[in-house]
């Protein structure tokens, strides 16, 4: 089955740190780029950032720059997001996704509150 599984949302404190983690299956993951978007409570998909087939090249939103780092390991067939100093306008639900094949996945929630 192709799909995307992501994890490792929660609830953390401003400031904070939470590494996502996108687990993917059914197609050759190591050779299509892959993206994390986000959807803040009553708000439009926010493209937050994209990292190429082998990991060198990574590019991010403004609002992430500099406090998000996305990664990848082929062998596993999983993308990551770390995500540090984390803001409440951070609070979103979180989707991998595969722009080439259209693929999404069910996301995962971040709330950063106190």
């Amino acid at each position: 089955e192709v799909q995307l599984v992501e994890s490792g949302g929660g609830l953390v404190q401003p400031g904070g740190s939470l590494r996502l983690s996108c687990a993917a299956s059914g197609f050759t993951f190591g050779t299509y780029s892959m993206t994390w978007v986000r959807q803040a409570p009553g708000k439009g998909l926010e493209w937050v950032s994209v990292i190429n087939t082998d990991g060198g090249s990574t590019y991010y939103a403004n609002s992430v720059k500099g406090r998000f780092t996305i990664s990848r390991d082929n062998a596993k067939n999983t993308v990551f997001l770390q995500m540090n100093s984390l803001k409440p306008e951070d609070t979103a639900l979180y989707y991998c996704a595969s722009p080439h094949l259209d693929l999404w996945g069910q996301g995962t929630l971040v709330t950063v509150s106190s």
